[in-house]
């Protein structure tokens, strides 16, 4: 059964590249005609349908998604989605089933250029982009990333391991970007995130990928960011994320 199901996984990994690249390719003078044509509003429209499809994209290796959402999130009030980290294709359904919320994420720098689609929506959709080996330039970003949050009521989402998880066991959580995002938006509310069995997707590298796997992104309790001391809040989250993951 593995062998034969090894062996399916070459003519789907091939597919899904395709579709893939072709997702990429097609959205990206889309998103240009959006963001020229219609501003924000414009622009995001586009980036929703993107994610859509490249989440869907997904359906061709077998891979069943799963969003649990049992809260009753805040409305009118930023949010900043917590989550631990296994796989880039983590972040196209979190676009996608948190796009009610406007969800801008904390990413390398290194993506700013030379990725049809990605980097285009990380340059104009309102993410923030930070260089891990300039600490000045990635405090200033973090900072204006937190001030657009709380002026705008929308939601940032953060990745507190700081890279991805190989084999699914959360690395290290890192207190500093959440620190100053908090400490720029006074009104929000930390929302943490449990992903489970993405990283199998890449468990042989990126080829051939992992088909028919079940991946879960649970959303857990909200909390109010001037609730409780920093530590307290940080302890308390990653807590909350890391007991909910399944190795």
């Amino acid at each position: 059964m593995n062998f034969l199901k090894k062996l399916i996984s070459y003519p789907l990994s091939i597919l899904y590249y395709i579709l893939f690249f072709s997702i990429l390719l097609v959205f990206h003078p889309l998103q240009w005609l959006g963001f020229n044509l219609g501003g924000y509003s414009g622009h995001k429209v586009v980036v929703d349908y993107l994610n859509f499809c490249l989440t869907k994209s997904l359906y061709v290796l077998g891979i069943r998604l799963k969003f649990i959402n049992k809260q009753n999130l805040p409305e009118g009030v930023p949010l900043i989605f917590v989550s631990n980290h296994q796989n880039l294709n983590d972040i196209p359904p979190i676009f996608w089933f948190l796009r009610k919320y406007h969800p801008k994420f904390v990413s390398k720098i290194e993506l700013e250029k030379g990725i049809p689609s990605v980097s285009y929506n990380l340059s104009k959709g309102g993410s923030v982009l930070i260089d891990r080996k300039d600490a000045k330039q990635a405090l200033k970003a973090l900072s204006n990333f937190g001030s657009y949050i709380e002026e705008t009521k929308r939601s940032a989402v953060i990745f507190p391991e700081g890279t991805r998880s190989k084999n699914g066991v959360p690395k290290r959580f890192s207190e500093n970007g959440l620190k100053i995002l908090i400490k720029k938006t006074p009104s929000s509310y930390v929302v943490p995130m449990t992903i489970n069995n993405s990283w199998k997707l890449l468990e042989n590298g990126y080829w051939p990928l992992t088909t028919f796997l079940k991946i879960t992104f649970e959303i857990h309790e909200p909390i109010k960011s001037d609730s409780m001391p920093f530590n307290e809040l940080f302890k308390k989250m990653e807590k909350v994320i890391k007991d909910a993951v399944v190795v």
